[in-house]
């Protein structure tokens, strides 16, 4: 079953159609990157696969959950890394961490063990786990939202610029956290602007314009968008 299918599937912002008509399927274990210009579709993609936009019309499954009738079901299982980091400002890091911990349903010693080891991939400094997330900088509440999203350990990842606020050692920790949650098993797509840097992770790109999938292509070859 594959874990991302979209059939003709539109979905509004207000009364604009910013997904159009798509045809898209992701298959387990793959890392898709999507490009396209600004405004074309691409974060508006990546909420509706995490269950946060409801489809207008055609069809669409996320980890065999209709997201009509199932999003929340489907949310329990895919973790999207947007703009806003999905932190809550006045809590720590630590509490932060704990709340998103609960969120996946992991017990108390499990959330602990997993806090700390995913701080400490994420390099967040130890000085800074009890402090509230609107005090750290931006490239520390990036660091602090990826710990998050590796402690929940989804089925789906959906990473929107997941470079975005990074120096050149949390790009790298990206790189690598993207490798290591699909040899896991775990299915990945990325929304960036850094087509070089994400093409290593990614040998299929999808290209997003006007809310269709206009393009698809693997290993350099295109194929048809259903994959």
């Amino acid at each position: 079953m594959p874990v991302v299918e979209l059939r003709g599937t539109v979905a509004l912002l207000g009364n604009f159609p910013a997904l159009a008509g798509v045809d898209l399927t992701v298959r387990a274990g793959e890392t898709v990157l999507v490009r396209g210009p600004n405004g074309a579709g691409k974060t508006t993609l990546l909420r509706l696969c995490a269950g946060l936009i409801r489809p207008e019309s055609g069809s669409a499954t996320v980890l065999g959950h209709d997201l009509v009738m199932e999003r929340r079901a489907a949310r329990r299982r895919v973790a999207l890394l947007g703009h806003a980091n999905g932190l809550y400002d006045d809590l720590t890091v630590v509490q932060n961490m704990r709340f998103w911990a609960r969120a996946a349903g992991l017990s108390s010693g499990e959330a602990s063990q997993r806090t700390a080891s995913a701080l400490d991939r994420l390099a967040v400094a130890r000085r800074l786990h009890d402090q509230p997330v609107h005090t750290l900088s931006a490239g520390q509440r990036r660091r602090t939202s990826l710990a998050a999203l590796v402690v929940r350990r989804p089925e789906l990842w959906l990473l929107d610029e997941p470079h975005a606020g990074l120096d050149q050692a949390g790009r790298d920790v990206v790189d690598a956290l993207v490798s290591d949650a699909v040899a896991a098993g775990a299915t990945v797509v990325v929304s960036s602007h850094e087509l070089e840097r994400v093409a290593a992770l990614s040998p299929r790109v999808v290209t997003v314009s006007g809310g269709m999938v206009v393009d698809d292509t693997a290993g350099g070859h295109g194929r048809p968008a259903d994959g």
